[in-house]
């Protein structure tokens, strides 16, 4: 995943059960309803048609950060918390200032003056842990917003491939194992790839632009390339 949400804050991880996934997309009738948990032991299941036996898995976490629009709107989120990892930093700077000042002049110091600028880093302190853990906790509610928005979308095309390839069960790999279920599955049975390929599709939106590579420059100290195939130079001997 080459999409890279710029984190003064703190990482936030996805985790999306299978179940989560069938429960969204049975809720819109238009869909074939996806397998049962728990079907009656008499009962062979038969509500997602095409239901095979194969295992197969997803990173929920990945295909939403990889898909098109989930680019679009994470950078969009990151660049909508610059000005806020900038207040942040700025605070963060003026407790290490101050830390700084008591180390190196708190000994000579009078007592009254002293215990002040105790004061004032213990108070400066404070208000960056509380603004930090605000920031933390709408960076975190505003990503989840995202993701449960796209996985929306996202879990009726799941559901419907799985029954389209003869899957019966889909499991997330978001977390790897003890955290998460798998404890390990080969490339073979993957399907974020085709999950997103076939959300970019379905969603319409852009792959976001890439960036121009930027050649570099033959500056001091530096030699440009030789074409391919020439022979390096040799160097003539001087004189004698």
């Amino acid at each position: 995943m080459t999409r890279k949400l710029a984190r003064f804050l703190l990482a936030t991880v996805f985790v999306f059960s299978v179940a989560a996934l069938a429960q969204t997309a049975s809720a819109d009738p238009s869909l074939p309803a996806a397998p049962s948990a728990t079907p009656a032991a008499t009962t062979p299941d038969t509500t997602l048609a095409g239901t095979g036996n194969k295992i197969g898995t997803i990173n929920i976490q990945q295909a939403i950060f990889a898909s098109n629009e989930g680019q679009r709107d994470f950078d969009a989120l990151s660049k909508k918390l610059e000005p806020k990892q900038t207040e942040l930093k700025n605070l963060n700077d003026e407790v290490e200032s101050l830390k700084k000042q008591l180390t190196t002049q708190g000994d000579k110091l009078n007592e009254d003056s002293r215990a002040t600028l105790v004061k004032q880093v213990e108070d400066k302190q404070k208000k960056l842990e509380r603004s930090v853990q605000d920031a933390r906790d709408d960076a975190q509610n505003q990503e989840n917003e995202i993701a449960q928005r796209i996985l929306q979308k996202m879990a009726p095309i799941i559901v419907k491939y799985a029954g389209d390839k003869g899957f019966g069960v889909i499991m997330d790999t978001s977390n790897p194992w003890p955290q998460g279920p798998v404890l390990w599955a080969g490339p073979s049975v993957d399907i974020t790839k085709a999950i997103v390929d076939a959300y970019n599709a379905q969603s319409g939106v852009a792959a976001p632009a890439k960036p121009a590579a930027t050649k570099p420059s033959a500056g001091a100290g530096t030699r440009p390339a030789a074409p391919a195939g020439a022979k390096p130079a040799t160097t003539t001997p001087p004189p004698k």
